[in-house]
């Protein structure tokens, strides 16, 4: 099963931009959007349907052209939750999950930290997030929480480790999402990708994708009882819609007799 993450900084921008023809080269069965920036009323559904992906679920924010999260899959899932039920998470649009047979798939796109009150915002909803998927995780074990944490993890992740002052690389940030990873996850690519200079989001100043003056910000994340069925996780630097490029994990089959969806 392969998955592919990507946060597209507007998806009526991407289209124009080449994205349908990206998606049908890509041939995902599953794609986690993050920050359409629209809701599904304002596009056309027919192009992703034609595409090949007739199960397409949207969850937008109440403001418009802001945030939201989106999941396109080529086979029905058994189950689609919108949001977290938590108010000062979903009125934003950040979260949506859809449930196959033997695994569970989030959209996530989570806040940054602008300014001070962005930066409160972003780091209470982290310690909501937590306990959300603490709980979650127990009703659901084979988890994939994909998507824009808006975080690097550790000194590889990004191009320029002094930057300790500017959120996205804050110590709390770090801290957190290394705690989340001990609390029962493992960053796919990480897992099997030990070099520097991977990167899935560049400023649009400065050249700094041309540079590769990046930032890893964008995650799978599968939950432990996944560990034997990661097969794969790779970044694609080369779609150019968005400013972050997506990236993807490849998880194999339960078992022959099983398919995964």
């Amino acid at each position: 099963m392969k998955v592919i993450s990507y946060n597209v900084n507007g998806i009526r921008a991407a289209l124009k931009k080449g994205f349908i023809e990206w998606l049908e080269a890509a041939n995902p069965d599953v794609i986690c959007l993050q920050e359409t920036k629209a809701h599904k009323e304002q596009l056309d559904l027919s192009l992703f349907e034609n595409a090949g992906y007739k199960y397409n679920y949207w969850f937008s924010a109440q403001k418009k052209g802001y945030s939201s999260v989106a999941i396109l899959c080529k086979k029905e899932p058994k189950n689609i939750v919108y949001g977290t039920g938590i108010d000062s998470m979903d009125f934003e649009g950040r979260n949506i999950r859809v449930d196959f047979e033997t695994v569970s798939i989030m959209s996530l796109y989570l806040p940054s930290g602008t300014n001070n009150a962005r930066l409160e915002f972003k780091l209470n909803y982290m310690s909501e997030f937590q306990e959300y998927v603490n709980l979650l995780k127990k009703e659901i074990p084979n988890l994939i929480i994909c998507g824009d944490y808006n975080i690097c993890h550790q000194e590889i992740d990004i191009h320029n480790p002094k930057m300790k002052g500017v959120s996205g690389f804050l110590p709390v940030e770090r801290t957190w999402i290394g705690n989340f990873i001990k609390s029962g996850f493992i960053d796919s690519f990480r897992e099997l990708n030990k070099e520097p200079d991977h990167y899935s989001w560049w400023s649009y100043r400065a050249n700094s994708r041309n540079n590769n003056k990046g930032w890893r910000i964008d995650y799978h994340m599968i939950s432990e009882p996944l560990r034997e069925r990661l097969e794969r996780a790779y970044i694609l630097p080369e779609a150019k819609h968005s400013d972050h490029c997506p990236i993807v994990v490849e998880i194999k089959e339960k078992n022959t007799s099983d398919p995964i969806i």
